[in-house]
C-alpha cells in the first residue's frame, strides 16, 4: 500500500525501478556461486559480480569494492572485525546524538568487546565538534574512527579530523548507510577523497538498490576486508540481490547526479515550508539540512511518536524521530512544488488540527499522480 496510497517520508527507505526489482525474483534467487570455484555453471553470475564491483569502484571513486555483505550492519561488522581486537577503542557518534545504535555497546562494540568513545557533538548544529574531537582522538588514541550517523543533516568533518586519526594510527571509516546515494551522486561529501580508507553501509536508503550492504575502500584496507568475508561473515551472498544492486549501480552512474541534487533540493524546500508553518524543524540557523533528512522535534520521544501516529492516519508515513526523508518521493518524480504541498498536508494535520481521515483522501489522490519511477532506464 505504501507505494500506491501512502506518502512515504521514511528516510531509511527508497523504491527500486521495475527492472531492478525484477532481478530479485529472477532465477538467480535459487543459485549459488563460490570464490573457491566449488560449483559448476556459475560463469554468468561471476561475470555479474565482477561487473558490479567495477561499477561500484567507478561510481564511488574506490580502489576496491565488494557487494557480498547482506546488510549495512554486516558491512559494519566486517570493517570492525578486520581492523580491531578485543579491548580496542572505537570513536563514533553516540546513539544519543543520532549515531547508529548497531555500532554501540549493545550492538557490534559489545559483541566484539570494543570500548566505545563518543564524538564530542553539538546537538544545536547536529554535527561533530571539530576541535574537541581532535583533542579526543589525540588523547584517547582509538583504533577505529567512524564517521556517519542515523540522524545526519550535514557533512561530517572527515577531512578536518582524518589527519589527527592517522597521526595516532587509527583506521578511518565512514558508515554511509543513509547518505550513500548522495555520495554516489556527488552531493553531500566524498569520504574516500577526504581521508576515510573505507566507506560502507546499506544500499536501500538514499541509494535506490535492493536491501543489502556494500563495502568500498582503498586498495590496502579493501583487500584485507575481502580476505575476511568468506566464510566468516557471508557464505551465500544472494546473487539475485547482487544482480539487482549491479543494475542499480548502473542507474546511479547514469542518473545519480541529477537524482542526488534533487533529493537535497527537495529536503531543503520541505524543511523551509514546514518551518514557515511554525512547526519545530531543527537547525534553522544552519539552513535546516544538506542531506535527504528533515528533522522535527516536539520535545520528547512520546510526543514525537504521537505526531508520527497522527500523520500515519492521513497516510503520511514518518518515523518516531520525527525524521522526514525525501529519497522515495524524489524517485517518484516529486520536486520543490510537491514539497510545498506535502508541507501543507502536514500543517493541516498538526497545526490546523484537521481530521487526518479527511486529509488522507487528498493524500491518496496526490500520491496517485506519482507512480512512475524516475532516474532509471526506460
Amino acid at each position: 500500500m505504501a507505494g500506491t496510497q501512502c506518502l512515504n517520508l521514511i528516510p531509511s527507505e527508497n523504491v527500486m525501478s521495475q527492472a531492478v526489482k525484477s532481478l530479485l525474483s529472477s532465477d538467480l534467487g535459487h543459485r549459488y556461486t563460490s570464490r573457491l570455484n566449488f560449483y559448476a555453471g556459475t560463469k554468468y553470475m561471476d561475470e555479474i559480480e565482477l561487473y558490479g564491483e567495477r561499477l561500484a569502484k567507478e561510481v564511488f571513486g574506490a580502489k576496491t569494492a565488494d557487494l557480498r555483505p547482506l546488510s549495512g550492519h554486516i558491512a559494519d561488522m566486517i570493517f570492525l572485525s578486520t581492523f580491531t581486537k578485543p579491548s580496542d577503542k572505537i570513536l563514533c557518534v553516540s546513539p544519543e546524538d543520532g549515531g547508529y545504535p548497531g555500532l554501540w555497546n549493545e550492538g557490534l562494540a559489545g559483541l566484539l568487546k570494543l570500548k566505545t568513545i563518543a564524538f564530542p557533538f553539538s546537538k544545536n548544529r547536529m554535527n561533530i565538534e571539530i576541535e574537541k574531537a581532535r583533542q579526543t582522538i589525540l588523547r584517547e588514541k582509538p583504533r577505529i574512527v567512524i564517521f556517519g550517523a542515523s540522524l545526519i543533516l550535514f557533512p561530517h568533518p572527515v577531512r578536518e579530523l582524518s589527519e589527527a586519526a592517522k597521526e595516532i594510527g587509527a583506521v578511518v571509516g565512514y558508515d554511509g548507510s543513509h547518505v550513500l546515494g548522495l555520495i554516489a551522486g556527488g552531493e553531500f561529501q566524498s569520504p574516500l577523497r577526504e581521508g576515510a580508507v573505507a566507506l560502507f553501509g546499506s544500499t536501500h536508503k538514499t541509494f535506490f538498490g535492493p536491501q543489502g550492504g556494500i563495502l568500498l575502500a582503498d586498495a590496502e584496507h579493501g583487500e584485507k576486508m575481502k580476505e575476511c568475508i568468506f566464510p566468516r561473515f557471508v557464505d551465500n551472498a544472494h546473487w539475485n540481490r547482487i544482480a539487482a544492486l549491479t543494475l542499480a549501480l548502473a542507474e546511479m552512474k547514469n542518473f545519480g547526479k541529477e537524482y542526488a541534487k534533487q533529493v537535497v533540493r527537495n529536503a531543503k524546500r520541505l524543511a523551509e515550508a514546514i518551518s514557515d508553518h511554525e512547526l519545530p524543524v531543527i537547525c534553522k540557523d544552519y539552513g535546516f539540512t544538506c542531506s535527504h533528512q528533515v528533522i522535527m522535534n516536539f520535545g520528547d520521544f512520546e510526543r514525537n511518536r504521537a505526531v508520527a501516529a497522527r500523520l500515519e492516519k492521513a497516510n503520511i508515513i514518518a518515523d518516531c524521530g520525527v525524521r522526514l526523508g525525501t529519497c522515495e518521493v524524489t524517485r517518484r518524480g516529486m520536486k520543490e512544488a510537491e514539497m510545498e504541498k506535502i508541507a501543507e498536508f502536514i500543517k493541516r494535520i498538526l497545526v490546523n488540527r484537521e481530521r487526518p481521515e479527511e486529509v488522507k483522501k487528498e493524500v491518496v489522490r496526490f500520491v496517485g499522480e506519482f507512480q512512475e519511477i524516475h532516474y532509471c532506464f526506460s
